[in-house]
């Protein structure tokens, strides 16, 4: 699990993703699959958690990466974007969106 502090100097990537509870767990399925097989052996890959919330619609992503240039270079590999095709289909809306630790508590 990464660990949270304001001297991390590279990119925090959180991504939320809506979908309906019957859903939910075939979503959290892919995802784990998606890490466990392919994206924590990418260049630059640090650490991330996997968050759902009480009511199954949404599952949160926290991830950390050497750079930005790592996280892109990932989402753009053929690996990637097939399986970005199936978890779209199990979601009405993900957004990835990257950070920079301000404060750490």
């Amino acid at each position: 699990m990464p660990k949270i502090s304001s001297d991390f100097s590279g990119q925090t990537v959180i991504t939320t993703f809506e979908m309906t509870p019957g859903t939910a767990q075939d979503l959290m399925d892919e995802l784990k699959d998606a890490y466990e097989s392919f994206i924590r052996h990418q260049p630059g890959f640090i650490g991330a958690g996997l968050h759902m919330n009480d009511a199954q619609t949404r599952i949160a992503n926290y991830s950390q990466w050497r750079d930005r240039k790592d996280f892109q270079a990932m989402l753009r590999t053929p690996e990637m974007r097939t399986r970005n095709r199936r978890i779209s289909a199990l979601c009405s809306r993900f957004e990835p969106v990257m950070y920079e630790v301000a404060e750490a508590f």
